[in-house]
């Protein structure tokens, strides 16, 4: 079927009268600019926990709970906004996402102004937390997106399509936990965060101003019927199309066995890769005395290393199958995580950051490569459970991570590692059983 690309243009013909605004690469753009300046928010505390913490006096558990507040909201509303698209398209979910991130931090900036990062004590900490709550909205967006630029995309062009959207995106974190200490040095963490709100401002106004849904959704705003609707788009390049509803793919979704599994699997890695993210900061600043700015650079190399390698990730399990990455992914991701554990010296931290970097990016890739073959029959929910419960533990991970450190003191920051050689070892597991079904 050939596409047509059509931007703002009004069609008619002798039944009908509609009109199609964008084109797949509009889009595609527009959905990754949106959740790149939603996912930032992962980085919301990471590089300014210790900052903070001066006069708050916070434990280790109260400082991992905090740094990781941000991926609760972003991960558990990832399941229900990401199945929302099926029913509205994602421009809506998508902006009241935003909305909700950019009113957690605007929150965050009026606290910041009004009491001064000085004057702040351990009372205030119940509303950082609220403030974080709101602000990690915006990391929700990335299901929100999966689903909008897969209705923009046809099936042969999804995979590339959602490898720079995923991709790109995921930059985000990294890219703010290095700018974040460069800007404290000049402008104080007050201006710093108040011009992270206005970027993020920025970003929304784009999106909202430059990312369409896809053809389907906008007939039906038109007030097409289904049929006319899939007929019309179809006409225009659109393939995929929603089946059914979002709660009827979940509840499909979660009776097949093979979920859980992957769930797991994205839960060690992604929810992995937002907890590193937001802990690495305070690790390299505790463990070996790097100041913020190197402990800046240090994160955003693992943070853009774990994301950027999703791309050639994908291509080697379309090659060798999602099950063998997965197990070589996660092999490399245990050996990283075990070079980290025995904090021996900072090389062997390093090593550990890069193969850990490599193993999660490459897993993250796999497991959805394996959602559409072994959740077929319902794409949609599976995606929905997997990203927004796997994402739960870039929430979970960092305060156990936490009591390590309340417990060994600074060598709990290397002894916390061993949280994720668990996980690896288990994640292993899994993936065994998920092969001898096959």
């Amino acid at each position: 079927m050939a596409q047509v690309i059509v931007d703002s243009v009004m069609l008619e013909n002798e039944e009908s009268k509609f009109s199609l605004a964008g084109n797949p690469t509009r889009g595609l753009i527009g959905a990754t600019i949106g959740f790149f300046v939603g996912f930032a928010a992962v980085s919301l505390f990471g590089p300014t926990a210790k900052l903070l913490d001066r006069n708050m006096m916070m434990s280790s558990v109260q400082l991992g709970l905090l740094v990781a507040m941000p991926s609760l909201s972003g991960s558990l509303l990832r399941i229900p906004f990401g199945a929302w698209v099926d029913t509205t398209g994602g421009r809506k979910p998508f902006l009241i996402l935003l909305a909700l991130s950019a009113l957690g931090m605007a929150g965050l900036c009026s606290l910041l102004y009004f009491v001064g990062p000085e004057q702040l004590t351990i009372s205030t900490y119940p509303l950082l937390l609220l403030f974080a709550l709101l602000s990690g909205c915006g990391i929700a967006t990335f299901s929100v997106g999966i689903g909008q630029v897969s209705y923009w995309y046809p099936r042969e062009k999804q995979g590339w399509a959602l490898g720079a959207y995923a991709g790109l995106g995921n930059i985000a974190p990294g890219l703010f936990s290095y700018l974040i200490p460069l800007l404290i040095g000049v402008i104080a963490i007050t201006g710093t965060y108040l011009i992270w709100l206005i970027f993020l401002l920025i970003g929304i106004a784009y999106y909202a101003l430059a990312a369409p849904n896809a053809y389907y959704f906008q007939l039906r705003k038109q007030g097409h019927s289904r049929d006319e609707s899939r007929e019309i788009a179809g006409n225009h390049g659109q393939e995929l199309f929603p089946q059914g509803g979002a709660l009827e793919g979940l509840i499909r979704a979660a009776k097949i066995w093979k979920t859980w599994p992957l769930v797991f699997l994205y839960f060690t890695t992604f929810g992995g890769f937002l907890a590193l993210t937001a802990w690495f900061p305070t690790y390299w600043q505790e463990y070996f005395n790097k100041p913020l700015a190197v402990a800046g650079g240090l994160t955003m190399l693992y943070s853009v290393l774990a994301s950027v390698i999703r791309v050639p990730g994908g291509s080697l399990s379309d090659r060798i199958g999602g099950v063998r990455s997965i197990m070589i992914s996660m092999t490399v991701m245990l050996v990283g995580a075990g070079l980290l554990a025995l904090g021996a010296s900072f090389g062997t931290a390093l090593a550990g950051l890069l193969l850990m970097a490599i193993g999660m990016g490459v897993n993250n890739a796999g497991v959805f490569k394996l959602v559409p073959q072994y959740i077929e029959e319902a794409v949609g929910g599976g995606s929905g459970w997997v990203g927004g419960l796997g994402a739960l533990g870039g929430f979970v991970i960092p305060p156990l991570m936490g009591y390590f450190v309340e417990v060994r003191g600074t060598e709990g920051y290397a002894n916390g590692f061993l949280v994720f050689v668990a996980l690896s070892l288990v994640s292993l597991g899994m993936v065994y059983l998920l092969k001898k079904s096959e």
